[in-house]
């Protein structure tokens, strides 16, 4: 099975609000091996944007700290599944855990 999913970063880790990354951790994931990996730098931040953009990348997975409901129902409209509130930490530790379906979440970190 293949899939690629995406983690907004700042500073080399999970960024805490999905809408203020730097850039876009993206990696294809092939039965449950990373086979490619990049960072993407996103165009200029304007609400409603990242969500079509990231979809429009082949994304089917975003794990993020926190994002906004509209942000969310508009991944919902693309089909991409978002997980919220996961730990800051190195992207790569994040793509581990969900292949491993260790991911542990806890609060969106935005609230709006």
């Amino acid at each position: 099975m293949t899939t690629k999913i995406a983690i907004p970063t700042a500073d080399g880790i999970l960024c805490s609000h999905f809408g203020h990354c730097e850039a876009f951790y993206m990696a294809t994931i092939v039965d449950g091996k990373v086979t490619e990996e990049s960072l993407v730098v996103p165009p200029a931040h304007e609400p409603g944007l990242y969500p079509a953009w990231v979809a429009e990348h082949g994304v089917k997975t975003v794990i993020a700290g926190g994002m906004g409901q509209k942000a969310r129902d508009l991944f919902a409209k693309v089909n991409v599944e978002v997980f919220v509130g996961a730990p800051l930490q190195a992207p790569q530790v994040l793509t581990e855990a969900y292949i491993n379906q260790t991911l542990v979440t806890g609060n969106n970190h935005c609230d709006h």
